[in-house]
């Protein structure tokens, strides 16, 4: 790449490079569910700013930060290009929006902060998982929103809800048998908690923005959130857990990562991203419950880890090798 200057520079080009960073910002909003698309990335932003102006913005802002560090400091071309270099950001931006609270300074200030960090992390987490072959996923995300989330109570200028948050795990409790109105939510809530809104409207659109950017692509995210509901339905999850999204998100993800990202779409590949997204369920209730006792939050860590594992396994298997249409 370059000089860092030439992503600044102004005259009769500036204008065509302006478009063209707005467009990597838009790719890096879609790149959290493995789309570099634009128009996918616009109805992400859409979708978000139905649960709150503030957190559209937040994740809008996320991602240019990261975007634009990551062209600041030279990373590969492509990756900026493609929108993978601000994917994490906009998750961090928006993670700190929502669980520190959107409308303090500090927040804002910190989201900064962490969106030029993610973006070390993220250099930092490719380069030691891509000796083995393997993608870096939402990790740096996660690295830096768990470090973050856990240490904040202990800093009473940037946590502004009373006391922490940790707390033993309890024992799940209430009824277990969702009705069709509460599978309907938890269907698209599942898409909506990807990006920490509870809201099934907001799920919705981002099905609608995945539907835009590939059909294939949200026809196994769909695919993937059944079978996250199915298995916590199946392990006895209370309906309420099941309606607000908090056992499909990770399921959708992993879904998508084994079958047309990293794994190519055929049969046996769709067969183990649904196996995976079940494991990824069952992971979820896993990393709440080690996750609670520091105030912590399972963000994409079961996604994270269920995909690692997943694709680590799949070197083994013939069947699932190839290359990916």
């Amino acid at each position: 790449m370059g000089h860092v200057t030439d992503a600044w520079d102004s005259g009769p080009h500036s204008e065509p490079r302006v478009r063209e960073f707005a467009a990597q910002v838009l790719r890096g909003h879609a790149q959290v569910t493995f789309l570099p698309s634009v128009a996918a990335g616009a109805l992400f932003c859409v979708a978000l700013s139905t649960a709150g102006l503030a957190y559209a913005l937040y994740a809008l802002a996320g991602t240019a930060v990261g975007t634009a560090t990551a062209q600041l400091l030279g990373a590969d071309r492509v990756r900026v290009r493609t929108g993978l270099e601000g994917f994490n950001a906009c998750l961090t931006a928006l993670c700190f929006a929502v669980f520190l609270g959107a409308w303090h300074l500090s927040t804002a200030l910190l989201a900064l902060a962490g969106c030029v960090v993610v973006t070390v992390v993220t250099a930092a987490v490719a380069n030691l998982l891509g000796a083995w072959g393997l993608p870096s996923l939402t990790l740096p995300f996660c690295l830096v929103a768990s470090v973050t989330t856990v240490a904040a109570p202990g800093f009473p200028r940037i946590w502004h809800h009373g006391e922490g948050l940790a707390a033993l795990p309890l024992a799940a409790a209430g009824p277990t048998a969702p009705d069709p109105a509460e599978l309907a939510r938890g269907f698209f809530a599942g898409f909506a908690e990807i990006f920490f809104m509870p809201q099934w409207y907001v799920g919705a659109l981002l099905l609608a923005g995945l539907l835009v950017a590939s059909r294939r692509a949200a026809g196994v995210a769909c695919l993937g959130s059944a079978v996250g509901i199915a298995t916590a339905w199946a392990l006895g999850t209370p309906a309420a857990r099941i309606a607000d999204g908090t056992t499909g998100y990770n399921s959708v993800l992993v879904a998508l990562a084994l079958c047309g990202v990293f794994l190519p779409v055929r049969a046996a590949t769709l067969a183990y991203a649904l196996v995976g997204a079940a494991a990824a369920t069952v992971a979820g209730a896993a990393v709440a419950a080690l996750a609670a006792p520091v105030g912590g939050h399972a963000f994409t860590w079961p996604f994270v880890l269920t995909t690692l594992v997943f694709l680590a396994g799949a070197k083994s298997f013939p069947r699932l090798g190839g290359s990916v249409s």
